[in-house]
């Protein structure tokens, strides 16, 4: 039978929408469900402040009476693109072994972008660059931590014979042993440098602290490939999610002469504490999870979020401040049970930061891919095909210090 497109346009659709990777990776050791009601928030577009400053449509693919695909299609209008050739963005891609399905999937959502004038199509991001970015090509071994995709080994097989090709790599690091070499280790015994102070977040003051993490995320971000700037309501509409799990000894600034110049949060891997419950919180889901949160120690954790101002990213404190805040966490942390940590995700040219993580005898074990294909003509070049490598930016500055 020939596979069927459906608009995603009522909640009985959008739960079928998420509950295809659910069902596709059922039987998949490694995978974790994420939360049903998580899931809605995140994809509704009264909800989430993303749909703000962009424009997304969801799809269902349907054959032989079962969803057996979806994908999305989405224009973040503050993410940086050539005004002249403009990309727009796929997430969302889950989806059978099955080439027609994923060719019916694609054309759908190129033509989506296409009929508004983007150029390029870039991904997979679920929905932004910001959030879960690329499509797993190595690590399918072990299990997503907290807010990281999870896709079959066949996906990325079939997203090429699509025609897209890798645009870029980023990587998410483990660290098992919380060391530093003893070069680096050295220095962090060192007294704090003159006019460098390192804090914990202020609980009382969290919605100033989370304003000031956007002012130097941004920041810290705006010159790396595919930037887009993060909005202060989608920042808050996360931390306000989190909340429950957030621990500040797990959050720290640095201040450089009286300047929040740094700053890094670590968050308690929540997949530890869901993985049984198939995305479900009811009816005894939510006292399974604050349970397993208030009295089992979480032994794996994620810092999904580190920067340095620009300002001070050429300044010696400036360069030690990743240092020392990896520290304090670290020193918070692992008296509470952590046996590991994430750092992700981080570009494949973004030497600094990769630097500093295999400083930590930290090592690469899931790498996520993003793709791109030109969809239209450049206008003006009936025909013409560019360089989708350079399609979409270039190399990560080599001073960036942000993950």
């Amino acid at each position: 039978m020939a596979v069927e497109i459906i608009p995603v346009e009522t909640n009985a659709q959008l739960e079928r929408f998420i509950r295809v990777p659910m069902r596709l990776l059922a039987k998949d050791p490694t995978y974790v469900a994420p939360l049903m009601f998580e899931r809605k928030e995140a994809l509704s577009k009264k909800i989430n402040p993303f749909f703000q400053h962009a424009e997304a449509q969801f799809w269902l693919a349907r054959k032989n009476g079962r969803d057996v695909g979806r994908i999305s299609a989405q224009i973040d209008h503050l993410a940086r693109t050539d005004p002249a050739a403009p990309a727009g963005y796929f997430g969302m891609i889950a989806a059978e072994d099955d080439a027609e399905v994923f060719t019916a999937l694609f054309k759908t959502a190129e033509d989506w972008l296409r009929a508004r004038g983007r150029i390029y199509a870039q991904g997979p991001f679920n929905l932004s660059i910001n959030e879960e970015v690329g499509l797993l090509v190595d690590g399918f071994d072990s299990p997503p931590m907290l807010m990281m995709g999870h896709d079959p080994a066949f996906t990325g097989r079939q997203v090429e014979a699509q025609g897209y090709e890798k645009i870029k790599d980023v990587y998410a690091y483990i660290s098992e042993e919380f060391a530093f070499n003893s070069r680096i280790e050295t220095k962090l015994n060192r007294p704090l440098p003159p006019g460098f102070v390192l804090r914990k977040v202020r609980m009382k003051a969290f919605d100033r602290e989370v304003e000031t993490m956007v002012e130097i995320m941004n920041d810290a971000w705006s010159e790396n490939w595919g930037a887009a700037p993060v909005t202060q309501a989608e920042t808050k509409h996360l931390a306000n999610s989190l909340k429950l799990i957030l621990k500040p000894d797990w959050i720290w600034f640095a201040e450089i002469d009286g300047q929040a110049a740094a700053f890094i949060v670590l968050l308690p891997n929540l997949n530890e504490a869901i993985r049984d419950l198939k995305g479900k919180l009811f009816p005894f889901g939510w006292a399974k999870m604050l349970w397993r949160l208030k009295m089992q120690p979480i032994r794996s954790a994620r810092v999904p979020l580190m920067g340095v101002r620009k300002a001070f990213q050429r300044d010696r404190r400036g360069l030690l401040a990743p240092f020392f805040l990896i520290d304090a966490i670290r020193s918070e942390s692992v008296p509470m049970g952590l046996k590991s940590a994430e750092y992700s995700w981080i570009l494949e040219d973004n030497r600094p930061m990769r630097h500093i993580l295999e400083g930590l005898s930290a090592r690469i074990y899931k790498t996520y891919r993003i793709y791109g294909k030109q969809i239209a003509p450049l206008p003006g070049e009936d025909g013409a095909k560019t360089d989708i490598a350079g399609a979409f930016g270039g190399e990560t500055p080599e001073s960036t210090l942000a993950m």
